[in-house]
């Protein structure tokens, strides 16, 4: 072989392990969603949530569930994707979520009037595929009850819609009525410590894993390594569930509909449009 002849092929080999690269990245994200919290994302077997799948985020009022799911809402925010937050104690406030590094106008808040409504809500959202990461909030339901409990019959819709749609859906549960995901991660508050998870179910091994994430990780404003215990979070309006548009094509993967990448390739009205209109889900 000349001289020539090698360093074409050389360069040759070369662009296809870029090629190579640029195919893998795309796939990779789309596999598991890194919240930035380092100790957090170490502790979950595949790096990161995983997409396609239903995790549970179990533990006490004040134990960090939902600032965890802001943390992946704005993980995924700063990709460019789209999520939604099916919101069943309608407790939210979105001047909080922007601290946590949510963007609005990428954010559909979902206020059911009923209990019945939570996981329907969260089905048709999901299963759109047009959300890289829906929260559903059943640690109390729409009129100040107790933890809402799935029945195993929405259990697995919401699991089968996980899949198909290939979004991350992260359920936040109550102690007295825990989910019914494939993985989940029970969390706790150690005074200053900071907030202990760990894995008590999972598909993907690592059961008994714990961590501690300090709080400063957890909240970055706070100074001094204070514990984040703040007063109950104001109500924000209602807003209505847009219709979600039916597949029209198969899907491969986790493409989403019409196979457009979860949360990303899809518009989604202004929240501040919605949250003016002040409708609510019938």
């Amino acid at each position: 072989m000349s001289a020539t002849a090698g360093k074409v092929s050389v360069t040759v080999e070369a662009l296809r392990e870029q090629i190579r690269r640029l195919q893998a990245a795309p796939r990779k994200y789309l596999a598991a969603l890194r919240t930035g919290v380092e100790a957090f994302d170490e502790l979950l077997p595949g790096g990161g949530l995983p997409l396609g799948q239903v995790v549970e985020l179990w533990g006490e009022a004040a134990s960090g569930r939902t600032s965890l799911a802001l943390r992946a809402v704005a993980s995924a925010h700063r990709e460019g994707r789209l999520c939604a937050y099916v919101d069943g104690p309608g407790e939210l406030y979105p001047p909080a979520a922007v601290a946590a590094g949510v963007d609005p106008s990428r954010l559909l808040i979902v206020r059911p009037k009923t209990s019945e409504q939570l996981a329907w809500s969260a089905v048709q959202l999901v299963r759109s595929g047009a959300f890289a990461c829906v929260v559903l909030d059943l640690t109390r339901g729409p009129h100040g009850t107790g933890g809402v409990r799935l029945s195993p019959a929405e259990g697995k819709r919401l699991m089968d819609a996980a899949v198909r749609g290939g979004s991350l859906l992260l359920l936040l549960t109550a102690p007295e009525a825990p989910g019914d995901g494939m993985m989940r991660l029970r969390t706790e508050a150690r005074d200053e410590e900071g907030l202990s998870v760990e894995v008590v179910r999972s598909r993907q091994g690592g059961i008994g894993s714990r961590t501690l994430v300090p709080w400063k990780a957890l909240y970055p404003e706070l100074e001094g390594g204070e514990a984040p215990w703040g007063a109950e979070l104001a109500p924000a309006e209602d807003v209505t569930v847009p219709e979600i548009p039916r597949e029209q094509a198969p899907r491969e993967g986790h493409r989403g509909i019409l196979w457009q990448r979860p949360g990303r390739d899809t518009p989604m009205p202004s929240l501040r449009a919605s949250l003016d209109a002040g409708t609510a889900l019938h």
